[in-house]
């Protein structure tokens, strides 16, 4: 094939898409400068990190000779752009009408300057989450290294910046944060929920914690933990009501537990045990864990059931 029948070719699937943009379906439009940019609120939340953690997590502009105006810099520049998507994200509401150019800006404005005034606070719940993970978690070989690579703290740290936001009513970008977090962690925390002081995640791929959901003190939750709705068969009917659970201080849930419902309470000081299914209240210091399963296994040619394979048997679960 010549390359005057390639370009033709090529002309003419330009032409077939391009055309197809023409359909007045949602996702035709095309104006890329009137939205939020998923790569820059990328990089709010890497500056944030530069704030909320100084000296853990530079870049090449620092000036190690005073870095306080280096982080004068940076706070003055993660304002500027962090105004910007604000502005972009307040014409996404679904509660609100849009606003004029000038409302969105003076908004805009009006919430960035209350993140930013509640960041010392923020930094104040997420030292209480560090000091929880060292304690809870015997692997942690330092405070430095639970910051640098775990990736519970980072869910954590990135959920608390989107909360707040998120409690501005600010359309789209606590969302585009925490699916961030999601993305590089495997934990999925909605920016609506609302989690206390002293929060702890260990492993932490595949946890789930729903937008309603109210978490205590001192909670430590496991892999795998769903704190989630029992149905979303009711839509856009359910949104702003209380779907998930509440989760009240001193529990710990351990791996793979499914905890759902709005009306849903597990009481202060409960454990609850792995792959445990719980759709109702649980009482104060109570203990919860699944029945022991009856395991038949074959080893060596015979029949085995669980508790009576010896040393060295070969055996492998029957399912």
């Amino acid at each position: 094939m010549n390359n005057q029948i390639k370009k033709e070719e090529i002309d003419k699937i330009v032409r077939t898409i391009s055309e197809d943009y023409n359909n007045g379906r949602t996702i035709d439009e095309i104006n890329i400068f009137n939205k939020p940019d998923k790569s820059e609120v990328q990089e709010l939340v890497n500056n944030l990190f530069r704030i909320v953690y100084p000296g853990y997590f530079t870049d090449r502009t620092y000036k190690i000779y005073n870095p306080l105006n280096s982080f004068a810099v940076i706070i003055e520049d993660t304002f500027y752009r962090l105004n910007k998507q604000v502005t972009l994200a307040l014409d996404y509401s679904k509660q609100k009408e849009p606003l004029a150019q000038d409302k969105r800006e003076e908004e805009s404005y009006r919430i960035c300057k209350v993140f930013f005034d509640k960041i010392p606070t923020i930094r104040e719940y997420i030292e209480t989450d560090l000091l929880a993970t060292f304690e809870g978690d015997p692997s942690a070989g330092s405070y430095e290294e639970i910051i640098l690579a775990f990736p519970g703290l980072f869910a954590i740290t990135v959920y608390r910046l989107a909360h707040e936001l998120y409690l501005e009513n600010v359309p789209v970008l606590p969302r585009l944060m925490t699916e961030y977090a999601h993305s590089l962690t495997g934990i999925d925390i909605h920016p609506g929920a609302t989690i206390d002081k002293s929060f702890f995640i260990d492993h932490g791929t595949g946890i789930v914690i729903g937008e309603t959901s109210i978490i205590g003190k001192n909670v430590k939750i496991y892999q795998g933990v769903t704190i989630g709705a029992l149905s979303t068969r009711g839509g856009q009917r359910l949104s702003g009501k209380k779907r998930h659970p509440t989760i009240c201080d001193n529990v710990t849930i351990y791996a793979n537990a499914s905890i759902l419902g709005g009306d849903t309470v597990i009481g202060e000081n409960t454990v609850i045990g792995g792959n445990s299914f719980i759709t109702s209240s649980v009482e104060p210091n109570s203990k919860v864990s699944m029945k022991s399963l009856d395991v038949e296994c074959q080893a060596g040619g015979k029949t085995v059931k669980s508790g009576e394979i010896g040393q060295g048997d070969a055996w492998f679960y029957v399912i």
